[in-house]
C-alpha cells in the first residue's frame, strides 16, 4: 500500500508517516522546496508548488490513497494579507491536486481525506456539535472551513470516496498549542484565559494520526470530528497541565479584553468554546489509546511522546 500526502512534514503529517511505516505503508510526499526531496524505497518525495498550480505527476504513481494536510497555519495574527494567505494556500492545493487527477490514470486511487477543523462549529457553551451540524460559525475560523470543505467536496466528481477530518486542539509537545499552553505555566505566569469556561475538544497526536488511516484502511466517506472521547473546559485543561507539570497556579483568569489587546481578532481561537462528539468515528468501529485528558497529559510529558519527539526513529521521516 502506498499513500500520497501533502503536508506530510507538519505535526501530524509526520506523526502519519511514522504511523505509517510501522505498518509497512509506503508514503509519497508532495513539498515545495527542493533541498528536502527524500528518495527511499518507502518514503518518496515530489515537488509541487500549489501558488502556480504546478506537481510532478508521477507522485501519484502506486498510490491508493490521498491524505491531504496543506495549508498556512491560522495561529498568526488575522491582518487581511494573512487571512488572504490562509485561505489561498487551503484552495490552491486542493485544486492543484484535483486538476493533476484530471490528467492521469487514476483508477488505482481509492481515496481522497482531508483535513479540516472544529471552528466550523459555532461557539457554545451548551452545545454538544456532531458532523450533521448545518450552522457555521460566523468567525474567519468558520469562514476558512466553509471554503475549505467545499474545495474538498469537488473531488466526488473524480468518483473518489472523500472524506474529512474536522480536527480539534492537538496534544503533542512536537508543536500546536500544548507547548504554548505549558510555557506561561512552567514560568509561574499560567492561567485560565477568559471565563475558563470556554470548551476545549482535544485528541492526542497519536490518535489523531490513527484517525487518518482508519479512514483509509476502511474507505470511509464523509466528515468524522478527530476529536477524544472527553472535552474539557479551559480551566480543567490548564489545571491538568501545571498537575502534570508540577506547578503551580498562582494568577487570576486572563480576562479577554487582555487577549484582544494581544492578539487582535485571532484571540477567538483561545476564546472560543466548541464541544464537539467523537461518536460518529467510534461507531465506526475505531477505539481511541487516550480517552481522558490526564492520561493523555501523562504520556506526554512522562511516557512516549516526549521520549519520542527526542529520536531518530522520528525524526528520520521528517524530509
Amino acid at each position: 500500500m502506498r499513500v500520497l500526502i501533502t503536508g506530510a512534514t507538519g505535526l501530524v503529517g509526520s506523526e502519519i508517516v511514522r504511523l505509517c511505516h510501522e505498518r509497512n505503508i509506503f508514503v509519497n510526499y508532495l513539498t515545495t522546496n527542493s533541498k528536502k526531496v527524500v528518495s527511499r524505497e518507502n518514503y518518496q518525495g515530489f515537488l509541487w508548488n500549489p501558488s502556480r498550480g504546478e506537481i510532478d505527476l508521477e507522485c501519484f504513481k502506486d498510490v491508493t490513497a490521498i491524505i491531504n494536510l496543506a495549508g498556512s497555519t491560522i495561529s498568526k495574527r488575522w491582518t487581511p494579507r494573512n487571512r488572504k494567505a490562509i485561505i489561498k494556500s487551503r484552495v490552491n492545493s486542493l485544486r492543484t491536486l484535483y486538476q493533476a487527477l484530471e490528467k492521469i490514470d487514476k483508477s488505482r486511487i481509492v481515496s481522497l481525506v482531508s483535513a479540516s477543523a472544529i471552528g466550523v462549529y459555532p461557539h457554545s457553551f451548551d452545545r454538544y456539535y456532531v458532523e450533521d451540524e448545518k450552522q457555521v460559525d460566523d468567525s474567519f475560523l468558520g469562514e476558512v472551513v466553509q471554503i475549505w470543505e467545499k474545495e474538498v467536496d469537488a473531488f466526488k466528481k473524480l468518483d473518489l470516496k472523500v472524506s474529512k477530518v474536522r480536527i480539534g486542539l492537538v496534544m503533542s509537545l512536537k508543536g500546536g498549542a500544548l507547548p504554548e499552553m505549558a510555557k506561561p505555566i512552567k514560568n509561574y505566569v499560567g492561567a485560565p484565559i477568559g471565563s475558563g469556561e470556554q470548551w476545549q475538544s482535544w485528541i492526542h497526536i497519536s490518535d489523531l494520526a490513527r484517525i487518518f488511516l482508519y479512514v483509509v484502511d476502511n474507505e470511509l466517506k464523509g466528515v468524522y470530528n478527530g476529536v477524544g472521547p472527553n472535552p474539557v473546559s479551559n480551566t480543567k485543561l490548564v489545571k491538568e497541565i501545571a498537575k502534570v507539570l508540577d506547578k503551580p497556579l498562582l494568577l487570576p483568569k486572563i480576562p479577554k479584553f487582555v487577549l484582544q489587546l494581544l492578539l487582535g481578532k485571532m484571540s477567538y481561537l483561545l476564546l472560543a468554546s466548541q464541544r464537539v462528539s467523537s461518536k460518529k468515528i467510534e461507531e465506526e468501529g475505531f477505539v481511541f489509546e487516550y480517552q481522558n485528558i490526564c492520561r493523555a497529559l501523562d504520556e506526554i510529558y512522562e511516557g512516549g511522546e516526549g521520549m519520542l519527539s527526542n529520536s531518530v526513529s522520528t525524526k528520520q521521516y521528517v524530509p
